[in-house]
């Protein structure tokens, strides 16, 4: 384990400490508990403060062919942030709400040939845990309150609650999209898991994960989203057919249908800071599409590198760093061009970690060289190796800056 020292034990993730509370005038008869409290299957709350324990009501509307249907409401497309402001303004540097403040920085990552999330303490750099989930754990991502970890296994399809301050594993819920990606929609109501090769959306409570319904698609292969500055619908690709879908998540509709330019092979997706444009990584064209998204249409494209497959913003979200086959391409986004091309250790094509919250490296997952590496954000350079062994895959920094977590491959907003 390159001479790094594990603890075999779950519960040695990470010492809570007491946190003396203010004595308040009055106290509220429904019962309060300080977020992060209670098992990792338990009903949300949210991390920024305390919060009740109790569960949300399913939404309201007629039933229909795949469950509940919500009422219909007016598509707000063209909307986005008024007066140029910042829908990443709550996940700037350190921001971190009260609740996580004295959590230490941890990487959690899903070892798929070990049955295991391994943790990573980024203050000292060692695998502090070996967190035993069974199957082949894929993905790690924050829970829309950011108060638990959802671990995806690319075997069963189960979903599996991880919390992150003791390691105590919840109860697995069962899914027939093996690996898929989860995401929340902003307002943390609804869970979608993206099944992109059954050609559909399944619909999941965000507490439980238990299953509400599903949205079809007219297309395979959507497996990134992200949502407008509204939260009122999420973009998502096609990438075999080279389409993009507008889709509506509480009427459950596809809304709108963009073709790329022949060739193209959309991919992550996520939406610029002023919410005005969509930012499209399309591997087969080695750049970034630039989408409006008022209009539904592409305004833009500004090539990086071959390869493009990931996106991640920088905290003050001035840049787009976009993962590409063996270089990460920095991106100005004032400018829209690319500013920097840093090579990758060794090549190939890892997977983003995420970037830590003061935002000075980005933390990135090699299944190849059974490590994970971190790359300054300022300069490309590599800052930090750590060896944990196996197949490390989708892992994630935890605790992030923001107010929620809309899952995918670390948004936060």
């Amino acid at each position: 384990m390159g001479g790094h020292r594990v603890q075999r034990s779950a519960t040695a993730v990470v010492a809570v400490a007491a946190t003396a509370l203010p004595a308040v005038a009055c106290q509220s008869p429904v019962p309060f508990y300080p977020a992060g409290a209670g098992a990792p299957d338990a009903p949300v709350v949210g991390l920024g403060g305390p919060a009740p324990y109790v569960r949300s009501p399913a939404p309201s509307g007629r039933p229909g062919a795949h469950g509940t249907t919500p009422a219909p409401r007016r598509d707000p497309s063209a909307r986005a942030v008024s007066g140029g402001g910042n829908v990443y303004a709550a996940t700037g540097p350190s921001l971190l709400q009260p609740a996580a403040q004295a959590l230490p920085p941890r990487l959690f990552v899903p070892n798929g040939s070990m049955g295991t999330v391994d943790v990573v303490d980024l203050r000292t750099f060692r695998v502090t845990a070996r967190l035993r989930t069974g199957g082949v754990p894929r993905r790690v991502v924050a829970s829309w309150d950011l108060r638990r970890l959802w671990v995806t296994d690319a075997r069963s399809g189960t979903l599996t609650p991880l919390s992150p301050l003791n390691g105590r594993r919840g109860r697995p819920v069962a899914t027939s999209v093996p690996g898929g990606r989860i995401h929340f929609t902003p307002d943390g109501g609804t869970a979608l898991v993206m099944a992109g090769r059954q050609r559909r959306i399944d619909i999941r409570d965000p507490g439980t994960m238990q299953a509400r319904g599903r949205l079809v698609l007219p297309c395979a292969g959507a497996e990134h989203a992200d949502f407008s500055a509204t939260g009122a619908f999420l973009v998502t690709g096609c990438t075999p057919s080279g389409r993009l879908l507008r889709v509506d998540p509480a009427l459950r509709q596809v809304t709108g249908t963009l073709a790329l330019p022949e060739g193209a092979a959309p991919g992550a997706v996520r939406l610029a800071p002023d919410g005005r444009s969509f930012y499209v990584a399309d591997a087969a064209r080695g750049g970034v599409w630039v989408i409006d998204a008022g209009a539904f249409q592409v305004s833009g494209f500004v090539p990086t590198r071959p390869g493009a497959y990931s996106l991640t913003f920088s905290r003050d979200a001035r840049r787009l760093y976009v993962l590409g086959t063996g270089v990460l391409t920095a991106v100005d986004l004032a400018a829209r061009r690319a500013t920097g091309h840093w090579r990758l250790p060794g090549g190939g094509s890892p997977e983003a970690g995420g970037v830590t919250a003061d935002g000075t490296a980005l933390w990135l997952c090699e299944p190849r060289t059974g490590g994970v590496y971190a790359l300054s954000t300022r300069t490309g350079r590599l800052v930090r190796t750590v060896r944990i062994g196996g197949v490390p895959q989708g892992g994630v920094v935890y605790p992030q800056p923001g107010r929620h977590s809309l899952g995918g491959s670390g948004i936060y907003r």
